[in-house]
């Protein structure tokens, strides 16, 4: 898909508002009701579709549930320069160099402590993913990304023996069964000479 920032004619680092906006002014332009038997009608309906997937995958990010991957939803276009070369190499899955590039990030501060606990987010190491996110909230409270990484760490989720986010009170489930195959792969590749 194209770049859906691209789509809506809006910067990566636009505001919520401002992207509603665009979108909601791109939705009234290619509307199919505006395109009533006249010969654009196809390809407005495609240009609708496209600007409905781009507005769709913009919130997914923004609202942490794109590849449930942090680092990439409110903020992609926020923070520092090194901030975002981490996050991008956070969500395009690369850990060991946004490890590497956390390790010489210039600061602890707060995007700091919030990349990190992003990076750890992606291991799976939930533990210590949430500490992280509450020290970045607690170094600038007012600060929504943050805030919202930390609600998702604390929203009636339990740890399961995996380390992984399971809502309080369910058993197992379809995902038991591959973490398990995931591991015995990788015990079998380990145990290669």
């Amino acid at each position: 898909m194209k770049d859906p920032y691209g789509v809506l004619g809006v910067s990566p680092d636009a505001s919520d508002a401002e992207i509603k906006k665009a979108y909601r002014e791109l939705a009234r332009k290619y509307h199919p009701d505006n395109y009533h038997d006249n010969p654009l009608s196809d390809l407005a309906q495609e240009k609708m579709k496209e600007v409905n997937e781009a507005y769709k995958q913009i919130t997914e990010m923004r609202e942490g549930r794109g590849n449930r991957r942090y680092g990439g939803y409110s903020g992609a276009g926020a923070g520092t320069p090194e901030g975002k070369r981490i996050r991008a190499a956070i969500n395009s899955g690369d850990l060991s160099h946004a490890e590497e590039l956390l390790n010489a990030y210039p600061a602890r501060n707060a995007e700091w402590n919030f990349l990190m606990g992003s990076l750890y987010y992606r291991k799976g190491w939930l533990d210590d993913a949430r500490r992280y996110f509450q020290t970045a909230v607690n170094m600038e409270p007012g600060n929504p990304e943050y805030a919202q990484a930390l609600r998702h760490m604390e929203g009636g989720y339990a740890s399961t023996p995996y380390g992984r986010p399971q809502p309080s009170g369910q058993g197992c489930d379809a995902c038991d069964c591959c973490l398990a195959l995931l591991c015995a792969n990788m015990c079998c590749r380990c145990s290669v000479p």
